[in-house]
């Protein structure tokens, strides 16, 4: 009787740790364009989606955009941002070349408390650029300080990232379009909760807010 208690209770908590990590999906709407999207925040589901963990440094979000009506809209990656309630950190998406190409910028920790990732410039920390790709600037101040310790990847003679390809192939595509668009973000922030995320899309009508939740 004991055993079979027992493993009642150890089917019930693998069920129950399954529906945890089970994505959470959300959509949302206005007149113009509807948005459909999944996050991904943890290593393992990073690395099922993409085929990499990318260190466990970066969170994936696939997402679907798709105009209403026959309406044109143009679809750029900085029209995204992630944000997160536990800490207040946000950040706009990496393109794959700021992640896996030549020159990538190398992120070792988390920004910290209050800091952000913008405008695909790399880390910054009250508005002031830790890091940008190809080494355009480097900010002071390392984990001592809680900032990140960045670092970037220089040499033409480096062989190009495999992964560089993969990113490309699944990134949502940057384009003017009239039928629905899918593909992947990739936002540099780690260390985070699926249900502290929100995901805001801008539009010409406004502002569109996905809770993960």
């Amino acid at each position: 009787m004991g055993v079979r208690v027992l493993i009642t209770g150890l089917l019930a908590a693998a069920l129950i740790f399954g529906a945890e990590k089970k994505p959470q999906t959300r959509s949302t709407e206005n007149q113009d364009v509807e948005i459909t999207a999944t996050v991904f925040a943890d290593q393992e589901s990073v690395r099922q989606v993409l085929g990499a963990d990318l260190g466990g440094h970066y969170i994936l979000a696939q997402v679907q955009v798709a105009p209403k009506d026959g309406k044109k809209i143009t679809i750029s990656l900085d029209d995204f941002l992630l944000r997160t309630e536990k800490d207040g950190e946000r950040t706009t998406p990496f393109t794959p070349s700021q992640i896996a190409g030549r020159g990538a910028l190398v992120v070792s920790a988390s920004a910290g408390r209050g800091g952000s990732y913008g405008e695909r410039g790399g880390p910054t920390w009250g508005g002031m650029p830790l890091g940008m790709p190809g080494g355009a600037m480097m900010g002071g101040g390392g984990s001592a300080s809680g900032m990140a310790d960045a670092t970037t990847k220089t040499g033409a003679k480096e062989k190009e990232n495999p992964l560089l390809g993969v990113l490309k192939e699944k990134i949502l595509p940057e384009k003017e379009t009239q039928t629905p668009v899918s593909g992947l973000l990739y936002f540099p922030m780690e260390k985070q909760k699926v249900k502290d995320l929100e995901l805001v899309y801008t539009t010409p009508e406004g502002k569109l807010s996905l809770r993960f939740k």
